[in-house]
């Protein structure tokens, strides 16, 4: 099964170049403010790429996802286009869990207090998730931002101690952008702009 991965399109989506492959993941932050018509520009191209599977969150960026009830979501969501919020689906007896959640920062979209607050998104992860699609990154795995911090989420690292993970796929910190294997479990950044929000990275992909 080969799955390839992308985050942090920010509305420039159409200047990314997709490998084939089976399942299509975005990892969040499809649009820059999260305005209907950007979502549906996102939607419209997604729905049209050709994948047996495609599979997106939102990101920090994507407030039309927050602000908006699960059946008004549903009801701009094309049919073959699956978004997770904090749920999961199984694909093939792969099991993938999505969330938009991130550590807070500036008050953006999905923004949870560090501590109890996030940890109650992170326990909802099934023990037997295969991969785990989340907008930001876990402590000390791709989130080292330019000034040298770690941004990533502690308490997500946490939970994925008691997890057996395949792969964590990820975006938020641009410049994290990459692969990272500790163990079994295969790490992805899979952001495809730079800080400057230029479509500089390509795609990542990997086999399951």
């Amino acid at each position: 099964m080969k799955i390839i991965t992308l985050s942090d399109t920010h509305g420039f989506h159409d200047q990314v170049k997709l490998p084939e492959g089976d399942i299509l993941i975005h990892a969040g932050d499809i649009s820059m403010r999260g305005a209907l018509y950007e979502v549906r520009n996102f939607l419209s191209w997604f729905e049209q790429q050709d994948f047996s599977t495609k599979i997106f969150i939102a990101g920090n960026h994507d407030f039309y996802f927050e602000e908006h009830t699960a059946e008004e979501i549903k009801s701009i969501m094309p049919d073959g286009v699956i978004y997770l919020d904090d749920s999961g689906i199984d694909i093939h007896g792969i099991k993938i869990w999505g969330s938009p959640v991130t550590p807070w920062f500036f008050d953006w979209a999905f923004n949870r207090n560090r501590g109890a607050e996030i940890s109650k998104h992170w326990e909802l992860i099934p023990a037997d998730t295969d991969i785990l699609v989340t907008h930001g990154p876990m402590f000390r795995r791709l989130d080292k931002t330019t000034n040298g911090e770690y941004a990533g989420c502690k308490d997500l690292f946490l939970r994925s101690q008691h997890l057996r993970l395949k792969a964590h796929i990820c975006g938020h910190i641009h410049e994290a952008y990459g692969q990272l294997r500790k163990e079994e479990t295969l790490f992805i950044n899979a952001s495809v702009v730079n800080m400057h929000y230029a479509v500089v990275n390509p795609p990542i992909v990997f086999e399951l």
